[in-house]
């Protein structure tokens, strides 16, 4: 099947030709529920609050019990009917403990209720930590929902950008929340740590605050950011990779001793090997998460809000619309085409099939839309090249030495 994108796609994108042509598009298995708008933060570098669209501002600040009830019934209905094992239910915001213990109580056991036993339902909130208390630690505990924690390396990285309206920065009570979570009885709830890259923090000393607090997994994030609006510190200067020699500072500290997981090394790795990935930060497999917001709006991933105004909208809503009417749309179609989606340049690239174009939102240029190189490229081009050269290396010496030591145990 060939397919050539044109500059002003998803909007010309013809999904029906697709589909004749035996395309045909995965389910959403995971759904982000927006259960509240606001944040008890200020971070700076919001993609939801500080970027190109202001729609928070249109959204309740709380999900209601009746929209939650019936984005269960949606997501339970879509799990069914595209016979889903399992499924991820992400609680998210702005701020989702702002949602109060009731409606994330209902969100859940109802989600769970009307999936029934044929689907199971893993639940997973995203939070800043402020709020996360012994009552909330007790309510994740019964609802059994892993608990993901943004933290940007030790006080002085965490607080540049992750602060209180009045200035006043987060990490004390931050660091607060983490050690009720690494309570013996909660430990097992921990699902990780987000960090956003910024370039003026050390990098082995970031990802040892962070290691310290021993997570199953530490996620680095690159900042959000476009060829209109290029990240802090991405220079014109292709030849530049500051990001990329970043993040190579940090994988040579883990890579011999991997106390934890690191989500991008490791997805990166598998990718090597020729193995598949299931996120969008790297690799071609289909975007797969679907997003509702506080009023019920079905929206796709909100990292898209960093691109332009509206950029995330469809259109859709739970209350007339069930999620498989987004799965046709253009706009979510064209997050799904993995190497059909990328840019000429990128697939003609030796390692497109690793990269993967990058995440979709750092594509974006106005007129061209997101049929454009990463404006991380060179940075994941850099990463991509150093870690495949120091797996090999270490893939031949492991050999070596099987070869070596079965040659001494043989006999003469």
């Amino acid at each position: 099947m060939a397919f050539h994108p044109k500059d002003e796609w998803p909007s010309t994108l013809d999904v029906p030709a697709l589909m004749t042509d035996g395309w045909a598009p995965a389910p959403f298995r995971e759904f982000v529920v927006k259960v509240h708008s606001r944040c008890d933060l200020s971070c700076d570098y919001c993609y939801i609050y500080e970027m190109a669209d202001q729609s928070w501002r249109r959204q309740p600040r709380r999900m209601s019990l009746d929209i939650a009830h019936r984005t269960a019934s949606r997501i339970a209905e879509h799990a069914l009917h595209h016979e889903l094992p399992e499924i991820v239910l992400t609680l998210h915001g702005g701020e989702p403990l702002l949602a109060g213990h009731d409606l994330i109580w209902n969100l859940v056991t109802e989600t769970r209720k009307r999936a029934g036993p044929e689907v199971h339902v893993h639940a997973r909130v995203q939070t800043n930590a402020v709020g996360l208390d012994e009552p909330y630690l007790q309510l994740f505990c019964e609802l059994g929902v892993r608990i993901g924690i943004s933290l940007d390396g030790a006080a002085e990285a965490h607080d540049r950008h992750r602060r209180f309206a009045s200035g006043r920065g987060s990490y004390k009570a931050v660091r607060a929340g983490l050690e009720g979570l690494r309570q013996d009885q909660y430990r097992h709830l921990f699902g990780g740590l987000l960090c956003t890259v910024d370039l003026r923090n050390e990098p082995v000393a970031t990802y040892e605050a962070l290691a310290a607090f021993d997570p199953p997994r530490i996620d680095f994030l690159l900042p959000h950011g476009t060829w209109d609006s290029p990240p802090p510190g991405r220079s014109p200067d292709q030849a530049q990779t500051p990001y990329g020699d970043w993040l190579i500072t940090v994988f040579n500290r883990w890579y011999p001793d991997p106390v934890t997981g690191v989500r991008l090394f490791e997805d990166i790795i598998r990718l090597i090997l020729g193995e598949a990935t299931s996120g969008e930060a790297v690799g071609l497999s289909p975007a797969r998460l679907v997003v509702i917001e506080t009023d019920g709006s079905i929206e796709q991933v909100d990292s898209l809000k960093a691109t332009y105004d509206g950029a995330a909208t469809t259109g859709l809503h739970v209350n007339d619309d069930p999620l498989d009417s987004a799965l046709s749309l253009p706009a979510v179609v064209a997050r799904q085409l993995g190497l059909m989606a990328l840019a000429p340049q990128c697939r003609a690239c030796p390692v497109h099939r690793v990269c993967g174009g990058g995440l979709y939102v750092h594509r974006y240029r106005s007129g061209t839309g997101f049929l454009n190189p990463s404006v991380y490229c060179p940075d994941l081009m850099h990463l991509i090249r150093h870690i495949y050269q120091v797996v090999q290396t270490d893939i031949r010496t492991r050999l070596l030495r099987r070869h070596n030591a079965a040659t001494l145990s043989s006999p003469p």
